[in-house]
């Protein structure tokens, strides 16, 4: 394939993996396209910056050059004018994980990092380990890791680091993402229900995690949330080594004399039943810790010895977007996070809640998944927000696709956090938001803003009014005192 191929193009260029596999592409001297219609940083900053040119908008006209080949993002659907000149015109075209598989991952030591949540942590953790440890792995990440600044390298070693992802591969192909991705070793780091547009119910997500499962060769490993019941009933599927890890006591790998500190947390590890080492993780939070020793049973099992691993850990500076400070006014710190699902929401912020104990946390939360705009866990959400002392819910993303009897009932969930006494708004634009939040907020105060999408910039835009209300007080003081 790859000696007749000049010009690819993108459809759905700005999905995180999409965007990383656009940049290495391009590195690689492939002339390359794209286009999207949800166009905001950091990918389409990223983009910019290797410069890739990016259509804004989805029209025949973007392939109407006739790349050699197309791939497709797995938001793109039948009726995408693109996508509809692609199979018009007989255009050759792959799914992004088929197109990883064909160009990248034959003949490789592939580790797929999977599960409902962590995915992105733990594969830029591990990653990052192994490049400390000088063995020079590549890696495809759905985010852009802070040791590396981007998501995608090709390395000179055969380890291949994939984040998992369960989702469908594209509107041709519903298998999952990572069943493309020729495991040899695989992390599983929880499983609960998610994606409803795509799963009808939490069976058949397992049933794509007992074929990822049988994926992997009696040669390799499955590395295995031994906490988590629904892991745990797929473990007879392996035809590979199991090794489990998690705070209970009779797994592989048990956790205990967890010790958080402002920085981060130390842990002792123990590997049936001897002491393996204790450890320091500069992340915050129990799912944290659950994804950093998942990482480290597989570079043990890779023969990276426990001080090499501590100095990566040590080193890691985790990843755009997950609990990413974005600034800080008057004491009042800004933190952008990644947490769309209640589970995420309540680990974050437990996290951040154990790194700042006597500190307030606010939640601003948008419901733009496919999941969480629903009412599936209506629910589970207030029990999420049970550590913020404030929450404030955002606009229903593409509420208009949304029947009225399954979209989330924001109004319930106001009523339900006002009854455990926490301050509590709802409005669709941002700014109304900002204006209910900034006279509530105090020096020290948390401020974490949950979305997977740009969240109309809220972040910036708060931080810019902080800065405004926090000159407009400074010059007041000083006014009083003349």
């Amino acid at each position: 394939m790859r000696q007749d191929i000049r010009r690819i193009h993108f459809i759905g260029i700005c999905g995180t993996a999409m965007a990383n596999l656009a940049v290495k592409m391009h590195e690689l001297g492939y002339e390359v396209t794209g286009s999207d219609e949800n166009v905001y940083p950091p990918m389409s900053t990223f983009l910019k910056e290797k410069q890739i040119p990016v259509s804004v908008g989805f029209r025949k006209e973007n392939v109407a050059y006739n790349p050699d080949l197309v791939i497709i993002g797995n938001a793109v659907s039948r009726g995408n004018p693109e996508a509809e000149y692609v199979l018009d015109n007989k255009l050759r075209y792959l799914s992004l994980p088929e197109a990883l598989k064909h160009f990248f991952l034959w003949g490789k030591r592939n580790i797929i990092v999977s599960g409902t949540h962590g995915k992105t942590t733990s594969a830029s953790l591990l990653a990052w380990c192994l490049e400390k440890a000088e063995k020079d792995p590549s890696f495809l990440i759905g985010g852009i890791p802070r040791n590396f600044g981007y998501g995608f390298k090709i390395g000179k070693s055969p380890f291949f680091v994939l984040e998992g992802d369960e989702y469908d591969s594209a509107f041709f192909d519903k298998r999952s993402k990572f069943l493309h991705y020729l495991p040899e070793i695989v992390i599983i780091n929880n499983i609960e229900f998610d994606h409803c547009d795509i799963f009808r119910s939490l069976d058949d997500i397992l049933i794509s995690f007992r074929h990822l499962i049988r994926l992997i060769p009696q040669s390799g490993l499955l590395v295995a949330n031994g906490d988590d019941p629904h892991v745990r009933s797929l473990l007879d599927e392996s035809f590979a080594p199991v090794e489990t890890f998690g705070f209970r006591s009779d797994v592989t790998w048990y956790i205990n004399n967890l010790e958080y500190q402002r920085f981060g947390v130390h842990f002792d590890l123990s590997r049936q039943g001897k002491l393996f080492g204790r450890f320091f993780v500069p992340l915050a939070g129990n799912h944290n810790v659950m994804n950093t020793v998942g990482v480290i049973v597989v570079l043990h099992h890779l023969g990276i010895p426990a001080d090499m691993i501590q100095e990566g850990l040590s080193t890691f500076l985790s990843v755009r977007r997950r609990l990413e400070v974005r600034g800080e006014v008057n004491g009042i710190t800004v933190y952008d996070d990644f947490a769309h699902h209640p589970t995420a929401i309540r680990e974050t912020l437990q996290g951040l809640a154990l790194r700042y104990p006597d500190r307030r946390i606010w939640a601003i939360f948008e419901p733009r998944t496919n999941t969480t705009r629903r009412n599936i866990f209506q629910k589970e959400l207030p029990a999420a927000f049970e550590l913020a002392y404030g929450v404030a819910i955002g606009r229903i993303n593409r509420e208009h696709q949304l029947r009225p009897d399954e979209k989330l009932d924001r109004e319930q969930l106001r009523a339900d956090l006002a009854i455990k006494k926490k301050p509590v708004f709802y409005h669709d634009e941002v700014e109304k938001i900002i204006d209910w939040l900034i006279p509530q907020l105090e020096s020290g105060d948390q401020v974490v803003i949950m979305s997977n999408g740009s969240f109309d910039n809220i972040h910036e835009k708060l931080l810019a009014r902080l800065r405004e209300e926090f000159h407009a007080d400074r010059s007041s003081d000083t006014a009083n005192r003349g």
